[in-house]
């Protein structure tokens, strides 16, 4: 499984935002699908929730690739 960065300069990102930043959608929709049938993974569990609030150390697994939010 590869492992990408997000760095972020606030105190959290949301899921969905997370994903398009990070590559894993192309667009805001694709992340909303995707988050809603279940297919992402934050910290190890099942996330439904596209708002869900990442932070510094939070992971969220997609597709393969684990994307860890960091602050830069």
């Amino acid at each position: 499984m590869t492992t990408e960065k997000i760095i972020i300069k606030t105190e959290y990102i949301r899921l969905d935002s997370a994903l398009k930043l990070g590559g894993a959608v192309e667009t805001g929709g694709q992340a909303k699908f995707v988050v809603q049938n279940g297919e992402v993974k934050v910290n190890g569990e099942v996330c439904t929730m596209r708002g869900k609030k990442l932070r510094n150390g939070d992971t969220a697994e997609y597709n393969h690739v684990t994307y860890e939010v960091g602050n830069g």
